[in-house]
């Protein structure tokens, strides 16, 4: 045992433990999902997040010596996003016939997003840095941290809102959706690119091609609505 612990402390200090740690999590994550028949209930993201919460917390590790490791797979969050411009260009016609509903949807869904969050926090007595990390939960990390910096909120705490939302998102959308019997998958795929950004729109393209390219559009286009929209709506409670 003493020399296990010598070892993993060792081990611990180096960046490449946790960016082995963070892949090995996704890839079980993963396997987990396939295993479940790809149900939205076995998120990989999900069960990736609690592996490292949990090792991170048995191991007593630092959030901050974590991060000096796993910043290579944060690093390629920018990539990623782009990379949904090309499944968006496959569909660029459809996506114009698509436009002024799209827009409307978009005006609509921003506004909800950021004002239902906010009104439900100050109805609970939340105020200040914490109601003010709330406001941009539905845009995609990158441009969510940043506004949240911008109208005094805690990045943070930001970022980990972000990621609850995006799971959230990809794990109800589908079964709801299904519910509402909306059938179109350009509607869906909007709907879940609005409200849950990266992860939901990842979701979206594992169950329709259409709906994916659609929830990219509507990632990207929530990123520059959310970051007028949630100053305003949380002027409305401050």
């Amino acid at each position: 045992m003493t020399d296990f612990a010598e070892i993993w402390s060792y081990l611990s200090q180096g960046p490449l433990m946790w960016l082995t740690a963070t892949l090995a999590a996704y890839a079980i994550g993963d396997a987990c999902f396939r295993a479940a028949g790809k149900s939205p209930l076995a998120n990989p993201v999900l069960i990736a997040v609690v592996l490292l919460a949990g090792l991170l917390h048995l191991t007593a590790t630092p959030y901050a010596v974590y991060f000096e490791g796993a910043q290579f797979v944060h690093f390629l969050l920018g990539p990623a996003t782009i990379a949904l411009a090309l499944p968006l260009f496959d569909v660029l016609p459809r996506l114009r016939r698509s436009l002024l509903p799209a827009l409307a949807a978009l005006i609509v869904g921003s506004a909800t997003a950021a004002v239902s969050a906010l009104a439900i926090a100050y109805a609970l007595g939340v105020r200040g840095e914490v109601l003010a990390s709330l406001a941009p939960k539905s845009a995609t990390a990158p441009v969510a941290i940043g506004i949240s910096q911008g109208i005094g909120g805690s990045p943070t705490l930001t970022a980990v809102l972000v990621i609850l939302t995006g799971i959230t998102g990809a794990i109800i959308a589908t079964p709801l959706l299904n519910l509402m019997g909306l059938r179109d998958w350009r509607a869906r795929g909007f709907a879940v690119g609005v409200t849950s950004h990266g992860i939901g729109t990842a979701r979206a393209f594992q169950v329709n091609p259409t709906a994916g390219a659609f929830a990219g559009m509507g990632m990207a286009l929530n990123a520059i609505a959310t970051a007028v929209i949630a100053p305003l709506a949380l002027s409305l409670f401050q």
